[in-house]
């Protein structure tokens, strides 16, 4: 009997919510939350009358100690109403089984509601009435044992849905992939490689979700089945109403703000697709515009893009949902401290290579010398610049260190691609310089790879104490391989210094010797060398053999 009692005293028990008259309101203010009695979690009445020292908060009390003292035999009786005169004021006594429940007089009425005595009576007996037979009902066996049959039922009818979720999902799964065996579908088969097979995947998450809600909808039905679950069932049902309702509220608020954040996108696409039409007539010749040069064209479409999509970031962002949340601003503020933190050296970089490409120093294709490193341009990056040397290496030098040193552009002067080469050589004194500058002419004239329209240069640099500086100046073929010509040059120096008997002064003497030390030409091709007229016949004599 006392655990039947406590069951009852769980069904009946009596919350405190907002009220100031005998009807409830719907909107309480938490001041008045201790004068309403609850039932179920459905509103009985409100009490405003004081009785002496009693306020209404101790008479709910009262009522909720009255109400845990009731038992299984009192729910088998209606609840009746009794006439009565108490504090000099009319009231009526509400009993159950003979038992005092509630008393209510004409203090506990408001104005507002309109209603006297007896119909405020009326009602309340009416509300105690449907929550006392429903849990009468509720305690039957019988219903009981009905009430577990369908809990059954429905549990067996969730598992053949969840059941022939999985199963439509494999059927789906199999037909796209015979789908996709044969190269057809709605998505192109360059995107698969990155979608795969994302209509199987998308249907998957569909079927989870509505198994998800079948077994919350299930889960709230059960307990609404049963008296001493029946308050979470409820609790689940106003907890999902209340979710929809406000993600409803917050996608139909939400419109307006997406709306101008898509109509601004819109008109900042607009801008960029002008902008790149302009700048690309900059860039073929047809315009010119001060200040932008057709090589500084695809630096200034960024820039100037990612001005524009800055400027309609921050345009927007006041409209996007959630934007004065805080969960906003603490993104906000970590990617700020992101990019204050990690932003120093890149920046630094960055800036330097704007200040490369807008100088126009060098730009891709071009022949440069930076330090040690000499090759040609192939890439002007926001970070770095990359050159390819005559090994075919590539060589990664960061933007910072190409500004900060000397760069020798050995392309910039002949657009159509000619590098210039320098090479130098010393000479002794005994050795007329006129007959120097016709056999350096005439080693130009011999290698390969140069250009014979541009007539080769001599000069003479310095005069030094044992020897002078010579130096020729060339210009290559476009396109051509600047080790390589240098590697021919240097050779047909050599063989037409010595065919002419002149010794050059490398490495330097203490004494004049007592002759030239030059190579004869009948020892040119000393083994293992092969002449060309012979190379492909005779194979190099090797040591030993």
């Amino acid at each position: 009997m006392k655990v039947m009692r406590w069951f009852i005293f769980c069904c009946f028990l009596l919350n405190v919510a907002q009220a100031v008259a005998a009807e409830p309101r719907q909107q309480p203010t938490p001041q008045e939350k201790a004068q309403t009695v609850y039932i179920f979690h459905q509103p009985i009445v409100m009490l405003q009358a004081k009785f002496g020292l009693t306020t209404p908060q101790e008479r709910v009390l009262r009522i909720r100690n009255i109400l845990r003292s009731l038992d299984e035999a009192d729910l088998q009786h209606p609840l009746t109403v009794t006439p009565v005169q108490r504090y000099n004021q009319q009231g009526r006594q509400i009993t159950l089984n003979g038992k005092p429940v509630m008393l209510l007089t004409e203090a506990d009425l408001d104005e507002g509601d309109d209603l006297t005595l007896d119909q405020a009576t009326q009602r309340v007996v009416t509300r105690m009435e449907a929550q006392r037979i429903s849990l009468r009902d509720q305690y039957n066996h019988r219903y009981l044992l009905f009430a577990a049959i369908k809990t059954a039922a429905g549990l067996a009818l969730l598992a053949l849905l969840i059941f022939a979720a999985y199963r439509s999902w494999v059927r789906v799964q199999r037909y796209y992939q015979r789908v996709l065996t044969v190269k057809r579908g709605l998505i192109p088969k360059s995107w698969r490689r990155f979608l795969g097979n994302i209509e199987a995947r998308l249907y998957g998450i569909v079927m989870l979700l509505c198994s998800v809600i079948a077994c919350y909808l299930w889960l709230g039905w059960v307990f609404s089945l049963f008296p001493w679950t029946r308050v979470w069932g409820e609790s689940l049902g106003e907890w999902t109403m209340r979710v929809v309702q406000g993600i409803s509220l917050s996608i139909v608020s939400a419109m307006p703000g997406l709306c101008i954040v898509l109509l601004i996108f819109i008109i900042t696409s607009v801008i960029i697709n002008l902008v790149k039409v302009l700048l690309n007539q900059v860039e073929s010749g047809r315009m010119s515009i001060p200040g932008i040069h057709p090589d500084t064209v695809g630096a200034t479409r960024k820039l100037i893009s990612v001005v524009i999509w800055l400027f309609a970031l921050s345009a927007a962002y006041p409209f996007l949902p959630g934007a004065n949340s805080l969960a906003f601003k603490g993104v906000s503020v970590f990617f700020g401290l992101m990019l204050t933190l990690g932003s120093a050296g890149v920046m630094n970089h960055a800036m330097s290579g704007l200040v490369l490409i807008y100088s126009r120093a060098l730009r891709k294709g071009d022949v440069i010398r930076i330090a040690d490193n000499e090759g040609q341009v192939s890439e002007i990056g926001m970070l770095a610049t990359k050159i390819i040397t005559r090994e075919n290496y590539i060589v990664t030098v960061p933007n910072a260190v190409v500004v900060s040193g000397k760069i020798t552009n050995l392309s910039a002067q002949h657009p159509a691609g000619g590098v210039n080469l320098t090479v130098g050589v010393t000479i002794g004194y005994d050795t007329p310089w006129r007959q120097v500058h016709a056999m350096l002419e005439l080693a130009a004239h011999r290698a390969p790879g140069i250009d014979p329209e541009q007539p080769p240069l001599v000069r003479q640099l310095s005069l030094m104490d044992w020897y002078i500086a010579y130096e020729l100046q060339v210009r290559l073929f476009p396109g051509g391989s600047l080790a390589e010509a240098r590697n021919a040059l240097y050779s047909n120096i050599q063989d037409v210094f010595n065919e002419f008997g002149v010794q050059i002064m490398s490495p330097n003497f203490v004494l004049q010797p007592d002759k030239n030390i030059v190579v004869d030409k009948a020892h040119w091709y000393t083994a293992p060398a092969v002449p060309p007229e012979h190379q492909g016949r005779d194979k190099p004599a090797v040591p030993g053999d």
